[in-house]
């Protein structure tokens, strides 16, 4: 179980990072607007449409997958072992230890207090 969560963490890490790296890479919608008017600024390595398609198509299966590991991890985080029932609180007192000095410490603290007038 510890080997899948490191797996499904390192695929949301890795999908995070791709999906930051491909939306940076994108323009947006206002830059097709300079190519209609003779700006050459449009062609790149996929062409003018092809980008487009590309890189939209690879971002949303990024973000699907960052979504689905999300899910995983947020479901595997909250499954409880069986074992264990009862609250943390609960849980604790049973194994605290109880200090021997206490009783000392007040009578010690008794016999300093000054009387009020």
């Amino acid at each position: 179980m510890n080997v899948l969560l490191t797996v499904m963490l390192a695929v949301q890490m890795i999908s995070a990072v791709a999906m930051v790296g491909l939306i940076l890479v994108q323009h947006g919608k206002g830059a097709d607007m300079g190519a209609a008017f003779g700006s050459g600024g449009s062609g790149s390595l996929f062409g003018a449409s092809g980008s487009a398609n590309f890189l939209s198509r690879t971002t949303a299966v990024l973000a699907t997958l960052f979504f689905v590991s999300t899910l995983l991890l947020a479901y595997f985080g909250s499954v409880r072992p069986a074992a264990s029932s009862g609250s943390v609180l609960e849980n604790s007192a049973l194994t605290a230890p109880v200090p021997a000095a206490v009783p000392a410490l007040q009578a010690a603290s008794g016999a300093a207090q000054i009387p009020a007038k």
